[in-house]
C-alpha cells in the first residue's frame, strides 16, 4: 500500500546512488556499496539509476528504492518512456522517477500514461519537475509524489547554486501529495531547510556520493587559494 511507504520516507533522507558515465564509481557493485554506506548511515531510502543496478541494490538494501533510467542526451531523459517505467520496476524499484516536465516524450506518451502504467505493476510515481505549474499538472495526473529535481536544469526555470527552496515552499502549499526536494543540496543545514519548507523528503546525491565532484571542488578551492607572499 502507498501509506506505509510514504509514511516511511517522511521527514527522511533519500540517498542518490548514481555516477556520470565514465566515472570510476560507475560499476554496479561500487553503487551497491554506496547504497548499503546510506543505510548504515541513517538513510530513509535510496535512488537508484537503470534497471541493473536497481536490482542489485533491491536485493542488498532493505529500504525503500526509488528507481529510474536515465536514457538520452537531450530532452526527456529521466525514464523517458513507458518502457522505461515498467523495466524499473519489474528490477525492484518500489517508486519510478521519472520527468514530467512538459516536454514531449520519445515514445509519444503523456505522464499521465506512464503513471497509470507503473500503477498497474504496483509501484508508485515521483514525478520530477522543474516548475510549480509542471508540479500541480503532476499531481493532477496522478504522481504519487512530486520531486524538484529538475528545477535549474529544464526550461522555464532558474539556474542557482544552491536548492530551489522556493519551489518547495510553493509546491509543498499547494499540492495533495509529498513534495520531494531535490537538486543542488550541497550540506546538511540545506537538507534541513527543505523540511522545514515543507518537503516530505530530501534527496541527496553528489554531496554524498560522488567522490569525483567532491574532490574536484576541494582541488579547484585549493588551487585557487591565496598564498603568502
Amino acid at each position: 500500500m502507498p501509506e506505509p511507504l510514504l509514511a516511511s520516507l517522511a521527514g527522511r533522507l533519500i540517498v542518490s546512488c548514481q555516477a556520470p558515465p565514465g566515472d570510476p564509481m560507475r560499476t554496479v557493485d561500487a553503487l551497491v556499496l554506496l547504497a548499503r554506506c546510506a543505510e548504515l548511515g541513517g538513510a530513509g531510502g535510496i535512488r537508484a539509476d537503470e534497471p541493473e543496478a536497481v536490482a542489485a541494490i533491491r536485493a542488498e538494501v532493505d529500504l525503500p528504492l526509488v528507481g529510474l533510467w536515465k536514457d538520452g542526451d537531450t530532452g526527456v531523459r529521466i525514464t523517458p518512456t513507458v518502457r522505461h517505467a515498467l523495466a524499473v520496476a519489474e528490477a525492484g524499484a518500489d517508486v519510478v522517477a521519472a520527468d514530467a516536465t512538459g516536454r514531449p516524450r520519445p515514445d509519444g506518451s503523456t505522464f499521465a500514461e506512464l503513471v497509470a502504467a507503473v500503477h498497474a505493476a504496483g509501484a508508485l510515481v515521483m514525478a520530477d519537475v522543474a516548475t510549480h505549474a509542471e508540479g500541480v499538472a503532476a499531481a493532477a495526473q496522478g504522481a504519487d509524489l512530486v520531486s524538484t529535481t529538475l528545477s535549474g536544469y529544464a526550461p522555464g526555470s532558474p539556474r542557482q547554486d544552491g536548492p530551489d527552496l522556493d519551489l518547495v515552499s510553493s509546491l509543498a502549499a499547494a499540492l495533495p501529495v509529498p513534495v520531494v526536494a531535490e537538486g543542488r543540496l550541497h550540506t546538511p543545514r540545506q537538507a534541513a531547510e527543505a523540511l522545514a519548507r515543507g518537503a516530505h523528503s530530501v534527496v541527496v546525491g553528489t554531496a554524498i556520493t560522488a567522490p569525483t565532484a567532491l574532490t574536484r571542488r576541494f582541488a579547484t578551492a585549493v588551487a585557487n587559494a591565496p598564498r603568502p607572499a
